[in-house]
């Protein structure tokens, strides 16, 4: 109950402030409700309008309401914004417990429906990157573009990739504060207020504890599929990121021709976030396109 009342209370404070935020760009109002699909109810918010739908997939330690300086920005450029709770995450309530049903690219490919959206761009962070490219992989004919950041990929088939970033994940990173894996010392230096406030979204986008056991994917990822994606692709990288730095991203990129790529200086794990302007202004040059 102690949990329920702190997650409520920082529901409130983030999103007097997401108001505030939202305040500053005429075109950012936003509607927000559950969409009942198959298994969950998931939360999402949506900017509505005519403009060319972009959906957003938050990493594990965030949900929709990280996406703030996305929705400002990609507003005001004209497209539809939505984001959404994954199941498991943020106020998404699942009709179980225990193992889930269907797979994160089910899931979102329900709420498009229910939405009534044909075809969009996926936009996707860390662990969002991984359902994005699921995605793309099982429903091309929906993806206009997928633009993906700091994606570790983990699920990676390439014994060369799994070499790679098994060198590089020290159990200590693991054993740190999830603000200091996945914010960069830059901004945390230099912006002890966003770094409280996406503290805060952290600790409210599990109210319930970590998921039981994550849900399946579609498709095995492998360099094979990847150069077999039939949508755009974009992958961001922060040169200051613990989890998943350049050489992850230079190392796909040398060996999937036409992906569009950006390392991003003095940005973490969370480049979305401690360098939103080099982050929207690349993400909508790279969506404009298609």
């Amino acid at each position: 109950m102690q949990r329920t009342y702190l997650w409520a209370a920082l529901m409130l404070a983030t999103i007097f402030g997401s108001v505030q935020n939202f305040a500053q760009s005429p075109a950012a109002a936003v509607r927000e409700g559950f969409a009942e699909v198959p298994g969950v109810k998931i939360w999402y918010r949506d900017t509505g309008g005519q403009g060319v739908p972009i959906i957003f997939l938050h990493s594990a330690s965030g949900s929709s309401a990280n996406w703030d300086y996305q929705f400002q920005a990609f507003t005001a450029a004209g497209y539809r914004c939505i984001a959404y709770d994954r199941r498991g995450w943020g106020r998404s309530m699942s009709v179980q417990s225990g193992p889930q049903p269907g797979t994160a690219a089910d899931d979102l490919q329900a709420l498009a429906d229910y939405l009534r959206i044909d075809r969009f761009h996926v936009v996707g962070t860390a662990a969002g990157a991984s359902v994005a490219l699921d995605y793309a992989l099982s429903f091309p004919q929906r993806v206009r573009s997928v633009a993906i950041a700091n994606a570790a990929l983990g699920g990676l088939e390439d014994q060369g990739y799994q070499e790679l970033t098994k060198g590089s994940r020290a159990p200590q990173i693991d054993g740190l504060p999830v603000h200091l894996r996945e914010v960069g010392p830059s901004y945390r230096a230099d912006n002890g207020e966003g770094t409280r406030r996406w503290m805060a979204l952290n600790q409210m986008s599990q109210p319930n504890g970590p998921p039981a056991a994550p849900q399946a994917v579609r498709n095995r990822l492998t360099m094979a599929s990847l150069q077999g994606l039939k949508v755009p692709l974009m992958m961001i990288a922060g040169d200051s990121d613990l989890l998943a730095p350049p050489p992850f991203l230079r190392y796909v990129t040398a060996r999937v021709k036409g992906i569009q790529s950006l390392i991003i200086p003095e940005a973490g794990h969370s480049a979305y976030w401690e360098r939103p302007e080099v982050f929207n202004r690349a993400v909508l040059d790279f969506i404009r396109k298609h």
